[in-house]
């Protein structure tokens, strides 16, 4: 059992080398532990509001955190101090990063007036001075449901969200249309993996 978060837990993740687990709650403070005992490590510490989203990159160096403080967090994994972040006008829901580690995804809600939007962000480039308005690529979702989960499609040249509606939808990086739209589920989507031969591991709630 692993006792650190005094909220309830919104997103769990292991490192590749599965010798780091990192989690968030809705609390503030994103932690991360040894899996082999369960120690925790430590936080990281500068959210002011429930942590939604997690991930880490391939090479473990950089942790990545969404929030409904409407902030995107990029961090030191060794270190736990802020490399940058991005000020949304709404929560962020989903990030991930790509495969190679040098971009990433997220996503925000929709909320007074503001459309859902998926952003594609150089990570390397991000710091202090970064806003929302200098991503690679910006996607308004515009009368779409809101962005629940998100994951890359092969060689990070597609993505693909799920959505509270239930919907899947892929996306292409070049042009930033919509290329393929599924309807196959009632409830908002909450989580899924792009494996080599298609989607598994749909989780749908509501």
């Amino acid at each position: 059992m692993l006792h650190g978060h005094e909220r309830s837990i919104t997103q769990i993740k292991y490192n590749r080398d599965g010798d780091l687990l990192f989690s968030s709650a809705k609390d503030n403070h994103p932690c991360v532990w040894y899996s082999v005992n369960g120690e925790r490590l430590g936080t990281y510490e500068g959210h002011q509001g429930v942590v939604w989203a997690i991930d880490v990159d391939w090479e473990t160096k950089r942790f990545m955190s969404g929030a409904g403080d409407n902030m995107l967090m990029i961090w030191d994994v060794q270190t736990g101090k802020a490399l940058g972040k991005i000020e949304a006008k709404t929560s962020v829901r989903t990030c991930n990063f790509s495969y190679s580690g040098n971009m990433a995804l997220y996503s925000t809600d929709s909320t007074m007036g503001n459309p859902s939007e998926i952003f594609i962000i150089d990570v390397r480039t991000v710091d202090s001075s970064f806003s929302e308005n200098d991503p690679i690529l910006r996607i308004p979702l515009n009368n779409a449901p809101k962005a629940t989960s998100m994951v890359w499609g092969n060689l990070d040249e597609v993505v693909i969200s799920g959505h509270d509606n239930g919907d899947l939808a892929q996306w292409d990086l070049r042009t930033g249309k919509k290329n393929n739209l599924v309807s196959e589920h009632a409830k908002s989507i909450n989580f899924f993996f792009q494996a080599e031969d298609g989607i598994r591991d749909i989780g749908v709630t509501g």
